[in-house]
């Protein structure tokens, strides 16, 4: 890295969440770009998929699957780096074995320190299940 902020795409529905999720991030030394909506996001990633270094996103969102948006972006850009956060079960071993590396799962809900930890690792190439190892 360069020494400038990793850019991160956040997802989530909820405007409290979204908001709590961001802050917390940026606190961290994050950028933040956030989106209520998939489409919007996926819209805005669309555009420059080179400028984000991860992608956190909710699976449950109204307007489009987070899956359907996760597997949009990663056909985008295979490379992606993306932290799935969720009340629902998500099983990384169901993805090609050429994605779950570069995809992390986090159970809803989760404390800072555990979506802290699922972002670091994530980005240094560590990633997995932070919330089965949390329990």
């Amino acid at each position: 890295m360069n020494g400038d902020p990793v850019k991160i795409l956040l997802v989530e529905d909820e405007p409290p969440l979204l908001q709590l999720i961001e802050k917390y991030l940026q606190r961290l030394g994050f950028e933040v770009e956030t989106y209520l909506r998939s489409v919007d996001a996926l819209r805005n990633f669309e555009t420059a998929p080179d400028g984000y270094g991860m992608v956190i996103a909710d699976l449950g969102m109204p307007d489009m699957p987070g899956d359907t948006l996760l597997t949009r972006m990663l056909e985008i850009r295979p490379d992606l780096r993306i932290l799935v956060c969720s009340g629902s079960p998500f099983f990384i071993e169901n993805l090609p074995n050429s994605l779950q590396q570069q995809v992390a799962f986090l159970q809803k809900p989760f404390v800072p320190k555990m979506l802290a930890e699922a972002v670091r690792s994530l980005l240094n190439g560590h990633p997995g299940n932070p919330s089965a190892a949390a329990h």
